[in-house]
């Protein structure tokens, strides 16, 4: 396992972060025991989850913090481990009531404090709001998630489906007022074309782009991305999840990670989880598999290193 540390932090996370969406619903006990020990046992120690997770399954708003909490207390390596989670994310109608302004300082509080108890921890070590809301003032943002620093609930702060704009605009105020800003970035991003488009309102996940990347390696900012496999495109030889990045440039790219992993010996997968790692700056893919051939598979990819020339082909023209 390798480690990156963040800058601005005392941060040393592994160079895979896994996702929990799954833990306390799909995965449980036993089940959830074994993913978690795999992971730890192959160097991991970062685990991401969220207020929200999973609100779309039966009894499943906050199961997966419950989880990890579990799995904390039954395996005892809290110390050891990087927990991140994420709040101030919008209502939902299946399930996920939450007052219009979900990004004020009283439902900050109140996610923060149900998240420390399903987990059953004193701290947050990595906090990142799940949504941005552009009705609110970064300033009013970054002076709550301060005050819970001062409070000794959260350790750092990330941003999750921002705008590279929002995010410059919060850590500029953060530096002109001797507070904290944010440390990283959680967006969606894999090598496919996503067929969503620019998001249309704070609401919308957020993909990333070449602007995006560019801001970042400039700003040395850590991108911790979500979906980073394309939620098995380049797996399944682009059968899983089409709707959401089958397309004539995923295409190209898929067929290009099929022929660097036959050169390379690795698996499409694995080209495309090291593509990420491969930027100028810090990036640590989360991986959220259910399935234990699938954990070591993304597990494996720490062994596939590319050139700079294989990389801009694998997204070049």
């Amino acid at each position: 396992m390798e480690y990156h540390r963040i800058a601005d932090t005392d941060l040393n996370l592994s160079a895979l972060c896994y996702g929990m969406m799954s833990f306390g619903t799909e995965l449980k006990g036993q089940d959830a025991d074994r993913m978690y020990i795999a992971f730890r046992q192959a160097g991991g120690n970062f685990f991401d989850t969220a207020h929200c997770y999973a609100f779309w399954l039966p009894d499943g708003l906050g199961a997966s913090e419950r989880e990890l909490g579990q799995c904390l207390r039954r395996h005892g390596d809290r110390d050891q481990v990087v927990i991140a989670t994420k709040g101030g994310h919008p209502a939902h109608e299946q399930g996920y009531p939450r007052p219009d302004r979900y990004l004020s300082s009283e439902v900050i509080a109140s996610d923060i404090t149900e998240s420390l108890q399903r987990l059953d921890v004193e701290m947050i070590d990595l906090y990142y709001l799940h949504r941005d809301d552009t009705r609110v003032s970064v300033g009013e943002i970054i002076e709550t998630l301060n005050a819970e620093i001062a409070g000794g609930r959260l350790r750092y702060l990330g941003a999750s489906n921002w705008s590279i704009r929002r995010i410059a605009e919060a850590n500029d105020y953060a530096r002109s007022h001797g507070l904290r800003g944010f440390v990283a970035s959680q967006p969606q991003w894999n090598l496919a074309r996503s067929n969503a488009g620019p998001p249309k309102s704070d609401l919308d996940m957020r993909s990333f782009s070449d602007e995006d990347a560019q801001w970042h390696a400039g700003q040395n900012l850590a991108v911790i991305p979500y979906s980073p496999t394309a939620c098995g495109y380049f797996a399944t030889d682009g059968k899983a999840d089409r709707f959401s990045f089958d397309n004539p440039v995923s295409r190209t790219r898929l067929q290009r990670t099929q022929q660097l992993a036959a050169e390379l010996g690795c698996t499409p997968n694995q080209v495309a989880l090291a593509y990420l790692r491969q930027q100028p700056f810090v990036v640590i893919p989360i991986i959220g598999t259910k399935q234990m051939p699938h954990l070591l598979d993304a597990l494996g990819a720490l062994r596939v290193k590319l050139t700079a020339d294989q990389v801009r082909w694998l997204c070049g023209p």
